[in-house]
C-alpha cells in the first residue's frame, strides 16, 4: 500500500513539474487560459482591435481542437495596477499573459521576473531583447507603417480628386494629423502615412498636433477641429477614440481612420482604415505556449503574414479607382519593389539621410532603405522629415 501511495505521489509531482515547465496546464481543467490586459475597453478602437484579434485566434484554435479560454482585464492603467492585474491572472490559472499598451511594459517585466513559469507578451514594447533576466518576456508589433503608407495613398488620391474638382489649389493640399504622443511609434506612423500621400499628391504638406493622451475623445475632437480650421483638407490620426472621425463627419471633411472602420458612424467622410490584425500573433503565442515551445523575443508581423490589414474602402467617399491603386501598391510593397522609408523619397532639413543608428550602435539604413522594425519589433523611426510641421510636442 505504501508503495502504491508513493507511486501516485511521484506521478502527481511529475505532472506538476511538466505543467510548470511547459506552461500548458491551468486551473480550469483541460482549458488553456490566456490573460489579456487592456488599457481601455471596447469603446477604444485600439483596444477593440485587440479584443477582436484574440477572439478570432481562439475560434481558429478551437477548430484545431484546442480548448482555449480568454480572461480579460480591462481599463488597466499604465501603473502598478498592470502588475497587480498580471498577478491576478496568474492566480486565476493563466499561463500566458498579454498586455496591449506601451506603458504596461515595465510592470509586465516585473511580473515575468516574479512568475518564471508564465509567458508574458507585450505589444509595442522595446525592452524584451535587452531583458536578459526575464526570458519569459516577449515583445510584438507589426509593420503597420506599410498599412499607413497604403492609407496615405488613399488620402493622396482623395486630395487629387478634390483639386481636380476645384475645391482648392494643389499648393493648398494639406493634411491634418491627430497624434497622441511625440515618440517613435506615432512618428513612424504619421511619416509613412504622409509619404504614401505624397507619392500620388506631390504638393501635399501635413500638420501634426498631439493631445498627450491615448484616449481623450474631447481633446481629439477639438484637435481635429483646430486642424480643419487651420486649413487642413483631410484628417487622419493615431489616437484611440472617435473624437477625430466625429469632427470630420460634422464638418464634412474626409477622414482616414485607424484600427477599424468608422463607416457606420461616419458614412459621409470615412475613406479607409489601416490596422494591425493581431489574430495571427495571438494564435502563434497560444500554439507555442501550449506545445511548450519558445516564443520569439521580438515578433514582427507583416502584410505577407496577414498582420497588417486595411478595412473595406468606403466607395461613397474614396476617390475613383482607389481600390485598384492600393492593390498595385500593396503588391509592390510585398515584393520589395517598393519600400516605405526609401531615403530617396524624403529629406531632413533639406538633406538626404545617410545613416541612422538604433541604440547608438545598430545601423538600420541599408542600401538607401531605412529598415524599420528589423532590429526590434517596435518602431524606431523618429526623424522629423521635411513637409511635415509639428504644431506641438507631447511626451
Amino acid at each position: 500500500m505504501f508503495r502504491k501511495i508513493l507511486s501516485i505521489a511521484l506521478a502527481a509531482l511529475m505532472l506538476a513539474g511538466l505543467c510548470m515547465a511547459f506552461g500548458s496546464c491551468s486551473k480550469s481543467g483541460d482549458a488553456f487560459k490566456i490573460g489579456v490586459i487592456l488599457l481601455h475597453d471596447e469603446k477604444s478602437t485600439y483596444d477593440l482591435n485587440f479584443i477582436n484579434g484574440v477572439k478570432t485566434a481562439v475560434e481558429e484554435l478551437k477548430k484545431d481542437g484546442k480548448n482555449v479560454e480568454i480572461v480579460f482585464k480591462k481599463n488597466i492603467p499604465e501603473s502598478n495596477k498592470c502588475y497587480e492585474a498580471a498577478s491576478e491572472l496568474v492566480d486565476d490559472g493563466c499561463t500566458l499573459i498579454f498586455a496591449d499598451s506601451f506603458g504596461h511594459e515595465d510592470f509586465m517585466i516585473d511580473a515575468a521576473k516574479k512568475h518564471k513559469n508564465v509567458q508574458f507578451c507585450h505589444a509595442t514594447g522595446t525592452k524584451a531583447h535587452t531583458t536578459t533576466d526575464a526570458p519569459n518576456f516577449h515583445n510584438a508589433f507589426a509593420s503597420i507603417y506599410e498599412g499607413r503608407y497604403l492609407a496615405g495613398v488613399a488620402a493622396g488620391l482623395k486630395l487629387n480628386e478634390m483639386i481636380a474638382d476645384g475645391k482648392f489649389k494643389a499648393e493648398e493640399a494639406k493634411i491634418g494629423y491627430v497624434g497622441a504622443y511625440t515618440y517613435a511609434e506615432v512618428i513612424s506612423g504619421y511619416t509613412s502615412f504622409y509619404l504614401g500621400a505624397k507619392s500620388v499628391c506631390p504638393t501635399v504638406t501635413m500638420d501634426v498636433q498631439f493631445t498627450g493622451e491615448w484616449y481623450d475623445e474631447t481633446a481629439e475632437k477639438n484637435t481635429a477641429l483646430a486642424l480643419i480650421n487651420g486649413g487642413c483638407k483631410l484628417i487622419s490620426g493615431h489616437a484611440d477614440s472617435m473624437g477625430a472621425p466625429t469632427a470630420c463627419e460634422e464638418k464634412g471633411v474626409p477622414n482616414i481612420a485607424y484600427n477599424g472602420s468608422t463607416v457606420a458612424q461616419c458614412p459621409n467622410t470615412f475613406i479607409v482604415s489601416s490596422r494591425i490584425d493581431w489574430a495571427p500573433y495571438f494564435k502563434y503565442i497560444c500554439e507555442q505556449a501550449i506545445a511548450g515551445k519558445t516564443i520569439d523575443t521580438d515578433w514582427t508581423g507583416t502584410l505577407k503574414t496577414g498582420s497588417v490589414a486595411l478595412t473595406d474602402i468606403n466607395e461613397k467617399v474614396a476617390a475613383k479607382d482607389t481600390a485598384a491603386k492600393l492593390k498595385d501598391v500593396r503588391a509592390k510593397l510585398e515584393s520589395g519593389e517598393l519600400n516605405v522609408f526609401d531615403t530617396n523619397n524624403f529629406t531632413v532639413e533639406g538633406k538626404k539621410v545617410e545613416s541612422f543608428k538604433v541604440e547608438k550602435t545598430n545601423e538600420v539604413i541599408e542600401n538607401g532603405i531605412f529598415k524599420e522594425s528589423s532590429f526590434r519589433s517596435a518602431p524606431y523611426f523618429d526623424l522629423r522629415i521635411d513637409g511635415i510641421t509639428l504644431l506641438n510636442d507631447k511626451y
